[in-house]
């Protein structure tokens, strides 16, 4: 069975959800455990045994666990049933429907939860850098409050991802951000390379969170660079020059 990563703040909250990780799946070779990527070149029937079982752990049923096709995108959907066709491009959902399990997929970029359990209302999002700094994170706490949530009570956990120390970036990587606010300075630190800062992704996508004004803010610490054993890293991958990489998923439910 699948052995993922659970928030506290969201247990305490008496949410379903899971950060999974590699453990309990079947793919082999490169996607070795529970690759959850449809759009991974993995064989597709693993692929479906490995969201079968993620969706089994999660209680609901194989077409009740949904994902996106993400794009890096601020854009984020209100679900209320199965999709009726292709995965919708977008890279947040939120919900107030009972027995569907909201899954996006990383392998670096952070995967983020949310919940109003006041409200019956959970949300999640993809957020890499690019989502990020466009607003991914506060477009799903905006649909969240549309279906009747508050951010003053809405808890958010914050899954495995790149961290700091093996998040290296060029100098334009860095302006991009001090354009957009020179407060971003203090995301970067220098690293072994003069020119080649080091981001702190979690810290950004943190500090957004509590601007935006959220109840509480459950970052994991876990670096999926640095842990192979649990995690995918697309980083990892593109340093050992292999041709492709598997996905973590995270979902959360009511």
């Amino acid at each position: 069975m699948p052995q993922p990563i659970l928030s506290p703040v969201l247990e305490k909250a008496g949410i379903r959800h899971a950060f999974f990780t590699r453990h309990g799946g079947v793919s082999q070779g490169l996607y070795a455990g529970l690759n959850g990527g449809i759009g991974s070149n993995d064989d597709p029937a693993l692929v479906a045994e490995n969201r079968r079982r993620m969706a089994a752990w999660l209680g609901v049923e194989p077409t009740h666990f949904l994902s996106l096709y993400q794009v890096h995108s601020p854009d984020v959907l209100h679900v209320t049933g199965p999709w009726s066709g292709d995965r919708p491009k977008a890279d947040g959902m939120v919900t107030a429907t009972p027995g569907l399990a909201m899954a996006v997929g990383s392998a670096d970029c952070g995967p983020i939860l949310f919940a109003d359990p006041q409200a019956k209302i959970v949300g999640a999002c993809h957020s890499g850098w690019k989502g990020a700094i466009g607003g991914v994170l506060e477009s799903t706490i905006n649909a969240m409050e549309r279906l009747g949530a508050h951010r003053s009570r809405i808890a958010v956990a914050l899954g495995p991802m790149l961290s700091q120390q093996n998040y290296e970036v060029g100098p334009e990587f860095r302006e991009t951000f001090l354009k957009h606010d020179p407060a971003n300075a203090d995301f970067f630190r220098s690293g072994p390379r003069e020119t080649h800062p080091h981001f702190n992704l979690p810290g950004y996508i943190a500090r957004r969170l509590a601007k935006a004004g959220v109840a509480e803010i459950d970052d994991c610490g876990l670096c999926t660079y640095a842990d192979e054993d649990r995690f995918y890293s697309y980083r990892r991958m593109t340093h050992r020059g292999e041709k492709d990489y598997g996905r973590l998923l995270a979902a959360i439910r009511l």
